[in-house]
């Protein structure tokens, strides 16, 4: 997964990601947890729901993806299906983020500090895919990696077939709980240490991989994704879970932690960095691991319309028409992907505030960024209650970004959106579209 940022954050959208500095309240959970310590803090916040998504490619053209949500059932003939394996060897097809805050709050304790509460869903996907990987989605059967003289015992490993490819999903539900203390106040220098827990609840994950001849496949997937096992579920060493009335049934579990460190130099210069995602997964439910192994020929002729994402499934999990011959296995366990931020910010005056972000990933695992990202932001009030948010972003799988936002920002309540990328949005050639929405978010009280 290539999430960017916290999409159900609005303010933290509209300003691309830039928020090390920026964010205050239950809104620093995550990103840096000693921005709770800070003055300025709402004595009493809370929301009551935020949600956001995002989508983007750097292959696809706005108009192709637009085929996949209108036209998804078109059948497409040959020629139609050779520009789609075309179009999708790329390493970055397809990225989508979903973030959904249904509660979040929090509150600062005389003497004892600030605390601050979520609970949190998410929901990202990656693909990216290699000439032969698209060929094989598209095409089937009659991709151009089956000559006429084909041979299983001959042909070549599927880590070798699939090289670059990189086919990624994750659900996750999560519970955070943070804390953050001013341990030092002078005059004109203020010091915060905070720390924040989650535990999560692994929904579903699919992670297929092959990079310099190492294969990574495996999932775990809830029994809401309703999927066809066969056989395998006669296996004693199936862990399998079917329980389908729970809303969110999970198959693994874990433990996260972040750190942070928030320095106050006068009343106009911020500084902060932060570990997050520390921590590690592991996925036990409904658990399917495969090893490398040679090249079979698929049976179906591939995707035969818009509506991929059946046939993905079917070629990449453990559809009857699999690449991979998948093994039942008891525990799996995964990194999260820890991440290292550093930003500082300027206030000048009551209505301006510039900041400078950087997020550098600390392991290569799926759900990290895959590099250093790059960020510059500022909030603008041109009048008290009106909050503008803008910036240039770069890095992290993406090109340059514009985001933008607004807010309605009283000192009781805000209500806003924004959008990661302004150029996103209006280019055909480089769609790459983020909407957060946040419903109201209530604050009583100010920290001096």
């Amino acid at each position: 997964m290539q999430a960017q940022t916290e999409l159900g954050n609005f303010s933290n959208v509209a300003r691309g990601g830039v928020a090390t500095t920026f964010v205050t309240d239950f809104q620093a959970i995550g990103i840096n947890p000693a921005n709770l310590g800070r003055t300025g803090n709402a004595r009493v916040a809370f929301t009551i729901g935020e949600f956001g998504i995002g989508v983007g490619s750097q292959a696809l053209t706005r108009t192709q993806l637009r085929k996949f949500i209108e036209d998804s059932g078109e059948e497409l003939n040959m020629a139609q299906k050779r520009e789609m394996a075309r179009a999708f060897t790329s390493d970055n097809v397809l990225n989508l983020n979903v973030d959904a805050t249904p509660v979040a709050f929090s509150v600062v304790l005389p003497v004892m500090g600030s605390f601050a509460f979520s609970s949190r869903q998410r929901v990202s996907t990656h693909l990216g895919l290699n000439k032969n990987t698209a060929e094989l989605l598209w095409l089937g059967k009659d991709a151009p990696i089956y000559p006429a003289n084909f041979n299983p015992a001959t042909a070549p490993l599927v880590s070798e077939v699939l090289e670059g490819t990189s086919i990624q999903m994750a659900a996750y539900n999560e519970y955070n709980i943070a804390y953050g203390r001013q341990v030092l106040s002078l005059p004109a220098f203020g010091l915060s240490v905070g720390a924040g827990y989650r535990y999560i609840q692994g929904i579903g994950v699919v992670d297929v991989r092959s990079k310099d001849g190492q294969l990574e496949a495996y999932s775990a997937l809830s029994p809401q994704f309703d999927i066809d096992y066969g056989s395998v579920v006669n296996n004693p060493s199936f862990n399998l879970q079917k329980d389908t009335d729970k809303l969110l049934q999970p198959v693994g579990r874990g433990h996260g932690y972040d750190v942070g460190i928030a320095a106050e130099l006068g009343k106009k210069v911020r500084l902060g960095a932060s570990v997050t995602d520390i921590g590690q997964m592991t996925w036990e439910g409904n658990l399917l691991t495969a090893n490398d192994q040679k090249l079979k020929r698929l049976r179906s002729s591939g995707a035969d319309s818009y509506e991929f994402f059946s046939e993905l499934a079917d070629i990449f999990a453990s559809g009857t028409d699999s690449l991979f011959q998948y093994k039942p296995a008891q525990e799996r366990k995964a990194s999260l992907p820890t991440k290292f931020r550093a930003g500082a910010g300027i206030r000048v005056g009551s209505r301006l505030e510039v900041g400078a972000d950087v997020t550098m990933p600390l392991n290569n695992v799926a759900g990290n960024i895959p590099a250093p990202f790059y960020g510059v932001a500022l909030d603008v009030k041109p009048l008290s209650w009106i909050r503008l948010s803008t910036g240039a972003t770069s890095g992290a799988g993406y090109g340059l970004g514009i985001p933008v936002g607004f807010a309605i920002a009283t000192k009781v309540y805000e209500l806003g959106f924004g959008t990661r990328d302004l150029r996103g949005l209006l280019s055909d050639e480089r769609p790459y579209a983020s909407v957060a929405m946040g419903t109201l978010r209530f604050k009583i009280g100010t920290v001096k």
